[in-house]
């Protein structure tokens, strides 16, 4: 049977998008595609489309500057403008660059047997020098505690096996013996870093203090914290008055009170370092976490979890009119909450699940901060990749043994996406509240995400569910209204991410899964992992301000359909 065109003039101007091997399918009566039409209004723009997407995490900062670290931070400076900030733990972990699971080190500060304060910035330098070399921007965590200056020195990691998770409640997670120097250590870091890239360039980065402290990453109360940040910040901002600084980085939304607690502390708490009332605050970060689960064999993901995360801690915030349209970063957004665990249930991450999630997730976080009218800058992604370790590891991960896995390309799609966001209407999609509420259980959730810029439609398509189990396709029937008048004929340009297309990992398994990767393996795989395209651009034609498009949509897959006209 001769596979149909890619490519199908409908009335006005409709196409059809599929794979050629999708065509020639003769579905079952368990396994027929399901309808679902999406209408986008193009000439109703629900606001600026922010790119909160251009945020990246992870434990281990010396894989900052290793050979995979350098090739994925290369990539990811390759998204565009606006800049992509990068996060790590570990900048003043003390050490001699050591690394392990979830662990760093460096050699930022040490005493001598006097106790005075020894300053080496060297490997801080190596770490942020690589990613202002490639045009990122350092979100700069202060923490952990140094081991001169910790109140449990003789709890200190040194050298972990570096295949071992080290503990993250250990010496580097409690307050510092003397306040005094802790706000001193900062005061020269920010001062060398203003001297090293200057004012201008250092004024651009966030300075955030510490990570989670509302569970074991801090051995202090909350007033503790309190006291650790207004030292943390007054050493910043006496080395750079304009530096943007910020907190708590609470684990869980909210962290229970410990949330509301910083902001009251922050507008009405007397300050531990001036004595006055109130402690600066220029952006606000939490995290956020989903909670997949292994049931009847399959992965069951939770976005419920990660969207009731997010929308508490905006209530909370929201609630403060000081602080209501004060800049957002979730600075940990993810489906789970360990990036370098390996248990049954995190077995979503190298396949399409994870990139799913990822496409449905994004824009809800959107729809949430809209509805409480806060300002959402950023939404950090806590994964990078891992050295040392086999091809598909099963890591939390954005690359694997430098191959990119296919999460990396949901990102790659958002950062083609600009201007206005546009409106949506899906007959099988679900609404943040439905989400966090409920999650994916029941139908799956099929939908888009829509931006309008001064030449161009980008539409991000999605079909996920939470279990990851085989499910039928939906057929799409997509509508565009009020498209821009000078718009006579445009280039489609479809770009996908399934089981086919832009995807190392099932490239990989089609080779026998092999661990040792001969160069022309390599290659190939890396070819496999970039974005593709699912046929080459079509010029199409347009009349009276309408479009319709109609495309298969596997389970699992994502969908960027681009139009661009002069």
């Amino acid at each position: 049977m001769k596979p149909k065109p890619l490519i199908t003039l409908l009335t006005n101007f409709a196409i059809a998008l599929c794979c050629p091997a999708q065509e020639t399918q003769v579905p079952s009566a368990t396994n027929a595609p399901f309808p679902v039409t999406i209408r986008i209004d193009a000439g109703k723009t629900i606001g600026e489309l922010t790119p909160i997407w251009r945020f990246f995490g992870y434990d281990e900062a010396d894989y900052t500057y290793m050979k995979d670290g350098k090739k994925l931070l290369s990539e990811l400076s390759q998204l565009g403008s606006p800049q992509v900030y990068i996060r790590c733990h570990h900048l003043l972990t003390s050490g001699d660059g050591a690394y392990a699971l979830k662990w760093s080190s460096t050699s930022a500060y040490k005493e001598d047997a006097d106790g005075k304060p020894i300053y080496d910035w060297t490997i801080n330098d190596r770490i942020f020098d690589t990613y202002l070399e490639r045009g990122l921007k350092p979100y700069a965590q202060i923490g952990f505690m140094p081991e001169a200056l910790t109140t449990h020195p003789q709890d200190y990691p040194h050298h972990p096996p570096i295949n071992e998770k080290a503990p993250a409640n250990a010496g580097q997670a409690y307050p510092p013996k003397d306040y005094g120097k802790w706000g001193e250590l900062n005061y020269e870091w920010t001062k060398h870093c203003v001297e090293k890239y200057g004012a201008a360039e250092v004024a651009k980065w966030y300075w955030e203090v510490w990570n989670e402290p509302n569970i074991f990453y801090w051995h202090g109360t909350h007033e503790d914290y309190f006291k650790l940040y207004d030292y943390a910040v007054e050493g910043v901002r006496r080395a750079l008055p304009a530096a943007r600084v910020g907190g708590p980085e609470t684990a869980g939304g909210p962290g229970g009170r410990f949330l509301r607690e910083f902001l009251e502390h922050c507008a009405r708490g007397t300050n531990y370092v001036t004595g006055k009332i109130g402690s600066p605050l220029d952006f606000i970060s939490f995290h956020a976490k989903g909670n997949p689960v292994f049931t009847n064999n399959h992965v069951r993901m939770g976005m419920a979890g990660q969207l009731r995360n997010i929308n508490d801690a905006f209530a909370v915030v929201a609630s403060f009119p000081e602080y209501k349209r004060l800049p957002l970063v979730i600075g940990e957004s993810d489906p789970e909450g360990c990036a370098a665990c390996r248990d049954p249930n995190d077995a979503y991450r190298n396949g399409t699940m994870y990139s799913s999630y990822t496409a449905a997730s994004f824009p809800r976080k959107l729809d949430l901060a809209a509805k409480h009218g806060v300002n959402l800058e950023g939404a950090l992604t806590w994964a990078f990749e891992f050295e040392d370790q086999p091809p598909f590891a099963g890591f939390r991960a954005l690359a694997s043994d430098g191959l990119d896995l296919p999460v990396l390309n949901v990102f790659r799609m958002f950062a083609k996406m600009s201007g206005q966001r546009l409106a949506v209407e899906s007959s099988a999609g679900l609404d943040a509240d439905t989400i966090r509420t409920k999650s994916v259980r029941g139908n799956p959730d099929v939908s888009a995400f829509a931006s309008l810029d001064q030449n161009q439609v980008c539409i991000l398509l999605w079909h996920y569910h939470d279990d990851d189990v085989p499910g039928p396709d939906a057929t799409i029937e997509l509508t565009l209204n009020a498209l821009p008048k000078p718009m006579a004929s445009a280039k489609l340009t479809h770009y996908r991410i399934d089981a086919d297309h832009s995807n190392s990992y099932e490239a990989w398994k089609r080779l026998g899964s092999p661990q040792q990767l001969t160069p022309e393996q390599y290659a190939q795989l890396e070819k496999a992992g970039h974005l593709a395209q699912i046929n080459p651009p079509e010029k199409v034609t347009a009349a009276n301000g309408e479009a319709r498009l109609r495309l298969t949509l596997p389970r699992q897959a994502v969908s960027l359909i681009v139009l661009n006209w002069n």
